[in-house]
This record gives structure tokens, sequence and C-alpha cells, in this order.
């Protein structure tokens, strides 16, 4: 997910809950087969929609305390911020069409 931004417990607040435009952020694990397979997607959706939407990535392995924060069980995740609050959040690997749904009418 190259267009994705790497989020960490410092930068959380400032990239995410501070962020003038939504942010859907992905829950995810260099293990995790469905991580894998939802990157190429991810990617394009921050392509297509940068500027109007921001695509961040949180390892789960490397961010314990966010993954904590928002009580991940399983990956991947999707949560979707928008003006510093949580609004949807989904589990599993999704279509391109179903993830844009979860922010289409947020934007």
């Amino acid at each position: 997910m190259s267009n994705g931004i790497a989020i960490t417990k410092s930068t959380f607040e400032a990239e995410v809950l501070q962020s003038p435009i939504p942010v859907l952020v992905e829950f995810w694990a260099t293990w995790c087969g469905p991580c894998k397979m939802m990157a190429p997607v991810l990617d394009a959706i921050a392509t297509e929609y940068a500027g109007t939407l921001k695509v961040a990535k949180i390892n789960v392995d490397e961010e314990p305390h966010l993954v904590e924060r928002h009580g991940i069980a399983s990956v991947p995740v999707l949560v979707l911020y928008k003006q510093g609050e949580l609004v949807r959040q989904k589990s599993g690997s999704h279509t391109k069409a179903v993830i844009e749904n979860l922010f289409k009418d947020l934007l």
C-alpha cells in the first residue's frame, strides 16, 4: 500500500484525529493474507481519492497500544474517522465497491 500513510502511536493524533479530511485506517499485519489481497485496492483508493480522503495503515504487530485502544481482535479491520471521530468500522477483506461505500457519503 504505497500510497497509504503508516501510522504510529506518535503520529495517530496528528494524521488521523486532526485530519481536515476523512481518514480510512486499515489495521493490518505482514502475515495476513486478506490484508495482502486488499493492499492494491486500498492503494488505488488512496490514489483516486487523494485530497478528499486519507488512507492510512496501522501494523498491529508494531503498534499494540493502538490495537488495544481500538479493541482490534483480528485483521484486516477498516476504521473510518471524520473530524476526529470514529464513524464506521468494518472487519474482513472487501472489494473496492464495498470499501467505497464506507466513506463516499462522507466526502
